[in-house]
């Protein structure tokens, strides 16, 4: 698509933008046996969510340009009332809530609210967001009886369909998701985001996360699966975003402690303190971890540092400021064979390899209120960050360490970027309307350096340059990126059941590489044979148009009938390229990658007995990435990262949650459910110009991924059951069922784990408790190209941990 038509969208959709007065609904909310007034009540239309929220005065006001609401008033310790309302006029409404007569405990409370309004799919607006149409699941954290302490993403991301996670992490130091035949790698096909800012290395160069939020100081996780591409990027994944916990309204200061013990010398601890004083407010957290890890020469030490500064300047205007800044030093204890894995899945002969990240993250946040009906929010963003790998990583993995230099990669990662969105609601032809529109710029100036580290085995970051001049793998690179996008999305109602969302993105991505690499051999004496400096520099620019459309039909309150289908495209890294690994070779003609993804399913809550989201999806790749077992003219035979082929990934994707306490009809001091999570995929290379691929799976892809557990409570105290089964997967795109030396290629076996856990609340005190890999399975998910390999990386054997909370 030409420039020139990409400017008669922006006019079409700015024409399509008229000012139509709305009806205002406003009013006091007071207790009924004291008439004072109540603050922070919610104010929700049972179909399109949150309204609004009452103020220090009590006093509530929104508006709507829907004729009939159903008016939902609550606060957690008092009666929620429902009142039906026919709107032709700006109404007065005030409303008298009275309070609850029994004395509720704080889980009774919880999981109350829970009940009633478990926000569990994203409304079809948020604030400058339109989700109308699309797969929407939210994790809300704050509720979850997972491990938080170490970021079990198997246990925190049960209820989110399809998801294959690499479980290699016994401190969740990093997040590695994927789905949909996704490499989970770093979570590099999602784009990743805390509070809506982007928080990866780099978003087009490096889309890697090796920063992970605290799930102790988060609210709820927003997934989002393809159809994100025109909002928030162009990657299949779609996106993850990270929402932390918000400041405490009611008081100027909150403290909570939390502190965790755990096998293998697990500790961590997580202090939070927040408050509201006035126009003022803040939550601000530190989080440190430490331990030995499950296996031999795998220790850690992480700090986190989180803050949130918020000033509100009216009922209109807002102004945030957040800093981040996470360091962490871990010992890698590297891959396994499949035969030392089978010998002895925990041992390790690398004493070595050790891994360091430094994050710096900070955002500036302006929301402006121009009217009831138009919001607008600008996001001003940065990084400056660094990671550091180090170690001995032939790829003969079984091969002794010979204690001679290391290999040192260095990556500093240096971003900026703002991102704008407006939003306003009028009505076009009479009927309902939602338009968007927003625009991102994002410059990043990236630089990757490989060559000797020490002969030492302490985590001793330096190049050693002199001392080890003949060191094969030494290269040098900058890479610097721009990214413009404009982006715009529209919901017209045709009718109140009935929503159709078409959008757009325009993307120009220019992404450079410039630097060079050295080969170097020599004799069996060390003497050089042959020396070549190479400069490698490319400058890749491009710009495109990509687009959706959205459909979403609501019969009743119970049930949504929803589809999409969005263009994605993936940019190649340049950072993989040009690093020497000595477990695969990378074809040099590797370019992006496109295609689209598509969903079809229906989701609702039946009475508050039943919560479900079936549906069914189709991705489909041009050139997609991977790796295929090669034979070089050298005489090798290794795996090479190229564009494999053409493929296609269909699949069911279900998630059913009982509440059997309704169900049962049994008492107030109880709560019991039962979720069943599954997705069934099938997969194949339709198309490709390598040998032995076509007709074969994708890698990544289990065909059968099932999460099921049982939840229980009485009164404060709390327990949970979760069983997981993934079926078999491929690492590559020839579907070696034998590994190679490396350990890099060949199957994943299929594996199912088992864990429990429990809380108990008690005043200011709560204890939670569990035991991870209840039965003791020895498997692994990971087979990895580079750090922390190459290999196996073994999962963690059974484990417990202990914390207990602490509320000020």
């Amino acid at each position: 698509m030409k420039l020139k038509d990409f400017k008669l969208i922006i006019v079409l959709f700015l024409f399509s933008l008229p000012i139509i007065g709305q009806t205002k609904i406003s009013g006091y909310i007071t207790n009924g046996n004291t008439n004072e007034v109540i603050a922070n009540v919610q104010v929700f239309d049972k179909v399109s969510g949150l309204l609004a929220t009452s103020d220090a005065k009590g006093y509530y006001e929104f508006s709507s340009i829907k004729t009939k609401l159903t008016i939902v008033f609550y606060i957690s310790e008092f009666e929620i009332i429902e009142l039906e309302q026919t709107l032709e006029n700006d109404k007065n409404l005030n409303v008298v809530l009275l309070p609850l007569q029994e004395d509720l405990s704080e889980i009774i409370i919880n999981a109350r609210r829970a009940k009633v309004f478990e926000l569990n799919r994203l409304k079809d607006v948020e604030e400058t967001s339109i989700f109308a149409g699309k797969k929407t699941e939210v994790v809300l954290v704050d509720q979850s009886l997972a491990n938080l302490a170490t970021n079990n993403a198997r246990q925190i991301y049960s209820q989110v369909a399809g998801l294959n996670i690499y479980q290699n992490d016994d401190a969740g130091l990093q997040l590695n998701i994927g789905g949909r035949g996704l490499d989970p790698n770093r979570t590099a096909n999602f784009n990743t985001r805390q509070n809506g800012y982007d928080i990866s290395a780099d978003v087009l160069g490096y889309p890697e996360s090796y920063y992970t939020p605290a799930a102790e100081g988060l609210k709820e996780i927003q997934v989002i699966r393809g159809a994100a591409s025109l909002q928030y990027g162009t990657q299949f994944g779609g996106l993850i975003n990270f929402k932390t916990k918000a400041p405490n309204p009611n008081k100027p200061i909150e403290v909570i402690t939390r502190n965790t013990v755990g096998s293998f010398g697990l500790y961590t601890n997580f202090t939070s303190l927040s408050g509201t004083k006035g126009k003022f407010s803040y939550y601000t957290y530190f989080n440190y971890k430490k331990g030995d890890g499950f296996r031999p020469n795998s220790e850690f030490e992480s700090k986190n540092v989180f803050a949130h500064l918020g000033y509100k300047f009216n009922e209109k205007t807002n102004i945030s400021a957040e800093f981040t800044h996470l360091h962490y030093l871990a010992q890698q204890g590297g891959g396994l064979t499949d035969a030392q894995f089978n010998e002895d899945a925990l041992q390790s002969n690398r004493e070595r390899n050790w891994f360091k990240v430094n994050w710096l993250l900070y955002n500036l946040k302006l929301s402006h209120k121009f009217s009831e009906k138009t919001n607008f929010t600008f996001n001003a963003f940065g990084l400056n960050a660094s990671r550091d790998a180090l170690g001995f990583r032939t790829n003969r993995v079984d091969q002794i360490d010979p204690n001679g230099e290391r290999d040192l990669i260095k990556g500093e990662f240096k971003n900026y970027g703002a991102e704008a969105r407006l939003l306003s609601q009028y009505k076009f032809f009479g009927k309902e309307a939602t338009f968007l529109i927003g625009s991102k710029f994002y410059k990043a100036n990236n630089n990757e350096q490989q060559g000797p580290g020490s002969d030492g085995s302490s985590p001793d970051f330096d190049f050693y340059n002199d001392e080890f001049p003949n060191y094969s793998a030494q290269s040098q690179f900058d890479f610097p990126n721009l990214n413009v996008a404009v982006f715009g999305e529209n919901i017209f109602y045709l009718n109140d059941k009935f929503s159709v969302t078409p959008g757009f993105r325009f993307e120009y991505i220019k992404t450079e590489s410039e630097g060079f690499f050295k080969r170097i051999n020599t004799d069996a004496a060390g003497n050089v044979i042959f020396e070549e400096t190479i400069n490698d520099d490319r400058d890749f620019e491009r710009n495109f148009v990509l687009f959706g459309l959205g459909l979403s039909y609501k019969p009743t309150t119970a049930l949504e009938i929803y589809g999409n289908i969005s263009q994605n495209y993936r940019s190649v890294t340049f950072s993989d390229i040009n690093i020497n690994n000595p477990a695969f070779a990378v074809n040099p003609n590797i370019t992006d990658e496109d295609g689209f993804t598509a969903d079809l399913g229906f989701r609702g809550n039946y009475k508050n007995s039943v919560s479900y989201d079936l549906g069914v999806f189709a991705l489909y790749y041009n050139g997609r990435i991977g790796f295929i077992q090669k034979s070089f003219d050298d005489g090798r035979v290794i795996s090479e990262r190229g564009n494999v082929g053409d493929a296609r990934i269909f699949g069911v994707e279900s998630l059913v949650d009982f509440n059997l306490k309704k169900i049962l009809k049994m008492d107030n001091d109880f709560s019991l459910n039962y979720f069943v999570n599954a997705s069934f995929i099938s997969s194949e290379y339709t198309d490709s110009q390598q040998s032995g691929v076509e007709g074969n799976e994708v890698e990544f892809v289990p065909d059968v991924n099932i999460k099921t557990g049982f939840r229980f409570g009485y009164k404060n105290l709390m327990a949970n059951v979760q069983y997981s089964y993934l079926g078999r997967q491929f690492t590559d795109a020839t579907n070696s069922e034998e590994a190679n030396l490396s350990g890099v290629i060949g199957a994943i076996p299929q594996y199912d784990i088992m864990d429990v856990s429990l809380s108990y609340t008690y005043k200011r005190f709560k204890l939670e408790t569990g035991i991870n890999n209840l039965l003791d399975e020895t498997y692994f998910t990971r087979r990895a190209t580079g750090y922390p390999g190459p290999g196996i990386i073994p999962s963690a054997p059974r484990n417990f941990y202990a914390t207990l909370q602490i509320k000020l």
